[in-house]
Formats: structure tokens, sequence, C-alpha cells
């Protein structure tokens, strides 16, 4: 797998962790234990930290960065969903970001939300804890969140990941 140092800091990805092999990672980055990070996900902490908590999914084709003084934060037992963008922003434990959302520079996601696929959380937003944010820009619907849901999708992401530490193998 594409793992780089860069400007002397090493990535970090905790030994529980399961990063596929044509993920890149590079930089200032840390992967906690039991995170899954799918194929073509990339996390580039070049200009800034990017942190991954434990149990958290990022999905395939995901996009992870980072800016000087705006780290890209990411909980525990979070999901984040296909071809996403996380951008210098912060999402607190048990969150949900939907396929193709992009979440911007200082935006919160508070413990239980959800973003929605293809919304677009702006620069400074916050979404309240167990609310979902929706549409482009987003707008929020109180306590619409499904947090057992959320729950349930990262333990799953948890078992596959080790599934695929233990049986993946390149054929061709």
């Amino acid at each position: 797998m594409p793992i780089y140092e860069f400007d002397g800091v090493t990535p970090t990805i905790h030994p529980d962790a399961y990063v596929h092999p044509d993920a890149v990672v590079i930089g200032d980055v840390t992967i906690g234990s039991e995170a899954t990070i799918w194929p073509n996900a990339v996390l580039r902490g070049d200009y800034g930290t990017i942190s991954i908590g434990a149990r958290t999914s990022v999905q395939d084709g995901t996009v992870i960065h980072a800016g000087p003084g705006f780290p890209t934060i990411v909980g525990e037992g979070c999901v984040i969903g296909h071809i996403a963008h996380l951008e210098g922003c912060i999402l607190k434990d048990d969150c949900l970001v939907g396929s193709g959302s992009v979440v911007l520079h200082h935006a919160v996601i508070n413990s239980g939300a959800t973003v929605g696929a293809n919304a677009v959380v702006p620069n400074r937003m916050e979404v309240p804890a167990n609310a979902l944010a929706i549409g482009v820009p987003a707008t929020i619907r109180e306590g619409k969140s499904d947090v057992r849901m959320i729950e349930f999708s990262a333990a799953e992401y948890v078992s596959n990941g080790k599934r695929y530490k233990a049986s993946l193998r390149q054929v061709g």
C-alpha cells in the first residue's frame, strides 16, 4: 500500500487498522484501531494533521485533506461514504457522511449526526448532535439522524476490515 513520509512526518497506523493496498496515506496522518481505509481513498496530510478515530470507515474514493491551522479530525465509530471529501473539518464520534458529500473548512459535525448523500456542508457550519444535514448548501433537520444505523454500519466495516486483512490476495 502506498504510505508516504512527507517533510519528515510518517503516518501512524494502528496495527489493528486495515488500509487497502490501493489507498494512499501521506504525511501527518494517524489511523486508529480497527479503522478501515478502502480502495482509492486518499488521506493527504501535507499541509495539516489528519486523525481517523478507532472503528471509523473511510470508504472507496474518499479524499481527506487538511490545511495549516485547520486539521481534519474524524472521531471514533464514524462512517465516511464513498467518494466523500473532508477538508479541514471536525467529525465527532458516531457520525455518518453520505456518499458524494463534501464537508469544508472549520465545519463541525456533532456526535450522532448524519450528512446526507451529495450534501455540501459549507465553511464553519455546525451540524447539531443527532441531526441530518441535507442539500446544497446543507440545511439541518434536527433529530433526524439514525444513530443505531451509524453504529451498526461502523461495526459492519470493522468486521469487513478483519475479513479483508485475513483473506484479500492479489491474483493478477
